[in-house]
């Protein structure tokens, strides 16, 4: 499954992606004010802007400090998060949080310079200022007009940035290059953060929090800008077979791979083809066997790069490299009913899933007896994709369940409701379309059905 594109019209983030972001953008702005009380205090217009330069700063520089974490991809939050793909639903808002908050600190740090060029507003009177004691200080004092050029430029160019990787139109191949500079612009941003904090506040739970925050950062930073994400997690492969279902314009990619870990099924990993057009992620289409040691991922016709990628590769000869397995859409609940639900491209990771049920009957990892109801909704139809999937349906005891639009409309909880009476004791994994999923999970919780503990969702905003 593509992720790049599909689900990137999600305009809420995971509850506790969302909590997360919250939950940080609190406590950095209530740490600043823990350690400067008397900020609302000001007798002058230009204490307050200087105050609220310090803390838009701290918050800014904070949140971005934050958000090149899940750049690395990180295996150790995945559990925590929920999987990587509510990370980078993090990261994406942690995104829009430093634009927002470094909009309002160049509007402080700006906007009353250009007041006092209007006429609008006397200029304040600083009186004869002497060179800092301390040599540490007076050496950041004189790097002062250098960083607030830097960050003035930087500043500008970060928004762009920002404004672009959230553009969906904006075409990938330009995202994945153009999205890489946003390290350069962190650490001339650190430069910046370093030089005008207010020196006291180094010695403070402000400066010792900005000091970790911006070091973890400038490794991450360090660590793109050297294209050595993932490095410790890739594996080298080839492509052995490339199947085009034209009725559903999708391509299905086997790959054998040399020292891959195994993955759960409902996983996924990134690919890459070609050094140019970066590593993408789809879902895993297939289950692990050591002794086959084959993945297979199935990308459908969604952008820029989808568009081309039946041209540009090529079986046997070409070189991929596999980065993964990341995600915790693994099925694993113990629960003895389930419902699954594959909207359009969606189906993938259930089809993983069957052909692992299929091999592992003998040496089962999920309960006994259990019972499972797969949905496929899709608005497109091959025969021969829909015939393999009913034939690893039936090899996996899976009752599978297909609506096309056209002929049998949209998939509703009322339907899944009438077609599985068991409906509120089962756990629901639902992948597809992010909007299809908010309106069933909003359908289930209105008839009690607990979505916080047993809706389990794939979000794949990976941009």
């Amino acid at each position: 499954m593509e992720r790049l594109r599909i689900a990137t019209a999600s305009r809420v983030p995971h509850a506790q992606s969302q909590a997360c972001i919250l939950g940080a953008l609190a406590f950095l702005v209530l740490l600043w004010l823990v350690a400067e009380p008397t900020v609302f205090r000001s007798s002058t217009f230009f204490g307050l802007r200087d105050a609220m330069v310090q803390l838009t700063g701290f918050v800014a520089i904070g949140c971005m400090s934050l958000a090149m974490v899940p750049a690395l991809r990180p295996r150790w939050p995945e559990a925590w998060l929920g999987g990587l793909d509510k990370m980078y639903c993090m990261h994406k808002w942690l995104g829009i949080s430093v634009l927002v908050v470094a909009i309002i600190h160049g509007l402080w740090a700006q906007g009353p310079k250009w007041a006092v060029g209007w006429g609008w507003l006397e200029p304040p009177d600083h009186g004869a200022q002497g060179a800092p004691e301390n040599p540490m200080a007076s050496l950041l004092a004189s790097q002062r007009g250098a960083a607030e050029s830097v960050g003035e430029w930087v500043f500008y160019a970060v928004v762009v940035l920002i404004a672009l990787a959230l553009i969906r139109r904006f075409p990938y191949h330009l995202f994945y290059k153009t999205h890489r500079l946003l390290a350069v612009g962190y650490l001339a941003l650190v430069f910046h953060a370093v030089v005008l904090m207010e020196f006291h506040h180094w010695a403070t739970p402000i400066g010792w929090l900005a000091a970790v925050l911006l070091a973890c950062g400038s490794w991450a930073a360090i660590v793109v800008l050297l294209r050595r994400v993932g490095a410790r997690s890739q594996v080298a492969g080839r492509i052995t077979a490339l199947h085009l279902f034209a009725g559903v314009d999708s391509l299905e990619i086997e790959t054998e791979v040399q020292g891959w870990p195994g993955h759960k099924s409902g996983q996924f990993a990134f690919l890459t083809a070609g050094a140019a057009d970066g590593a993408h992620p789809y879902t895993i289409a297939s289950g692990w066997r050591q002794e086959t040691s084959r993945i297979t991922f199935v990308v459908k016709d969604l952008g820029d790069h989808t568009h081309r990628l039946h041209e540009k590769l090529r079986v046997v000869e070409q070189a991929v490299r596999v980065e993964g397995p990341y995600g915790c859409f693994t099925f694993d609940d113990g629960c003895a009913r389930q419902i699954w639900i594959g909207g359009g491209i969606g189906i993938t990771p259930f089809i993983g899933r069957m052909k692992h049920m299929a091999w592992q009957k003998e040496d089962r990892d999920w309960p006994e007896g259990q019972k499972i109801d797969l949905f496929h909704s899709t608005a497109d139809v091959d025969d021969e994709a829909l015939d393999r999937l009913a034939g690893d349906a039936r090899s996996a005891d899976v009752r599978l369940h297909v609506l096309i639009d056209a002929r049998d409309d949209r998939l509703t909880g009322e339907r899944i409701r009438a077609v599985v009476p068991e409906w509120r004791e089962a756990s629901i994994w639902f992948c597809g379309p992010a909007g299809f999923g908010e309106a069933l999970k909003h359908d289930l919780a209105r008839h009690g059905f607990p979505v916080e503990r047993r809706f389990h969702q794939e979000l794949f905003a990976m941009r």
